[in-house]
């Protein structure tokens, strides 16, 4: 767990971005995107699985993980759509396959359908897609962010281990969840957690919704049976507005599927991706 870092940087209009490239330049590429309030460390067993057959990114998207935090960033779904088609363009990618998880679905739905990003195929891992979206506490952080972001740094630590513990339903190694959690404590951590929360917009969503019948690349969308956070039901709505989408549902998995089930689904996306 220690060794997961990201060596390199990129200048974005949301500010600093870390990423790093796994496996041979010369195979076929694909980009993972990560969630919220999570960061590329849950795809750590995916990327290296993925990079014994393919070029594989891994990146923190703005106001996450290790990538920059400041006050005023910028860091709506809108934003990150933007950034990740910036990222395609300074890598060179012109038609990668691509994997988001929760929010990062959200961001690569949001990157092809508004601003043309092209992908060879695409995998969505129980995504941010479908209204309504946000848990009862997540709009209640969202309408008071102010008033959380003053919580005494151990009640915001505590905070955020049962927010983000809740998301597996297995329940998280505590050793994964200490690093999971790290990146929004501290002086610039605390407010970046409320500050993305705070920008959360369904209105992001509402506005691709309508054009998923448009999408072409063939999609595969893979969903924890026992997702506490995105019910599985939204995984069949899903499933019947892509033209020929793919569905898997994966036992034993909550939202955090990475880690609830890695094999199974390792194995589903090193089918798909072929």
């Amino acid at each position: 767990m220690s060794d997961w870092e990201l060596t390199r940087t990129y200048g974005s209009s949301s500010g600093e971005v870390r990423w790093e490239r796994l496996g041979d330049p010369a195979a076929e590429p694909v980009v993972l995107l990560h969630g919220t309030p999570f960061s590329s460390y849950v795809w750590r067993g995916a990327a290296r699985a993925l990079s014994r057959s393919h070029q594989v990114y891994v990146w923190d998207m703005p106001g996450y993980g290790a990538s920059a935090k400041f006050d005023g960033q910028e860091v709506s779904l809108a934003a990150q759509g933007r950034v990740f088609t910036e990222l395609l363009d300074h890598w060179g990618l012109a038609e990668p396959s691509v994997v988001a998880h929760d929010f990062g679905g959200a961001v690569a739905l949001r990157a092809h359908l508004l601003h043309g990003a092209a992908y060879r195929r695409l995998a969505l891992v129980d995504p941010v897609a479908l209204a309504p979206w946000g848990s009862p506490f997540f709009r209640l952080v969202g309408e008071h962010h102010g008033v959380f972001e003053q919580l005494p740094p151990h009640l915001h630590r505590a905070l955020v281990r049962e927010y983000i513990g809740s998301a597996s339903s297995p329940g998280l190694d505590p050793a994964v969840l200490d690093r999971l959690v790290a990146p929004w404590l501290g002086e610039d951590g605390q407010p970046a957690f409320y500050r993305q929360i705070a920008q959360a917009d369904q209105g992001h969503t509402d506005e691709i919704q309508s054009r998923y019948g448009s999408i072409e690349p063939p999609v595969t969308i893979c969903w924890g049976e026992d997702d506490a956070w995105i019910p599985v039901a939204k995984a069949h709505e899903l499933a019947s507005l892509v033209p020929g989408a793919e569905l898997l549902l994966i036992p034993g998995a909550g939202h955090l599927v990475q880690e609830d089930a890695p094999d199974g689904l390792d194995a589903a996306l090193a089918r798909f991706l072929g």
